[in-house]
């Protein structure tokens, strides 16, 4: 006999751990964001955040029947990159409005996590 109270608490701790994950991520996108291959501008952690941010809320739609609770890795991601970017670390401006890197970063991280986000939500109960 269990009772939803104990089966819940392991999906509240892997929603808390995947936002750790999402939080973590953000901030080494971030700070790798401006990285170069030689003399060219390479924004490879973009390319990361569109396969990473993904998967965080497919393994968060697999692990719990909340809605809501999907949207966690991409809020904590968005906001840890926001604020970061804009008030960074010792005032210093890390997502510059005028340069495309911003851009893409932000897109990358976002549009395919709501992509999957309308995909799991879409999904017959039992596909999950």
């Amino acid at each position: 006999m269990t009772s939803e109270h104990t089966t819940k608490q392991p999906e509240h701790g892997l929603i808390a751990l995947l936002a750790l994950d999402a939080l973590l991520l953000a901030i080494i996108e971030l700070f790798f964001l401006p990285s170069y291959l030689g003399p060219v501008q390479f924004p490879i952690t973009a390319a990361v955040a569109a396969v990473t941010n993904p998967l965080l809320v497919a393994v968060a739609a697999k692990s719990t029947a909340n809605g809501a609770a999907c949207w966690a890795p991409v809020l904590v991601w968005f906001l840890t990159v926001f604020v970061l970017g804009v008030f960074g670390p010792g005032g210093d401006v890390l997502l510059p409005a005028q340069d495309w890197r911003t851009y893409l970063l932000i897109a990358a991280g976002v549009l395919p996590a709501a992509a999957m986000i309308g995909i799991v939500r879409n999904a017959p109960p039992g596909a999950r």
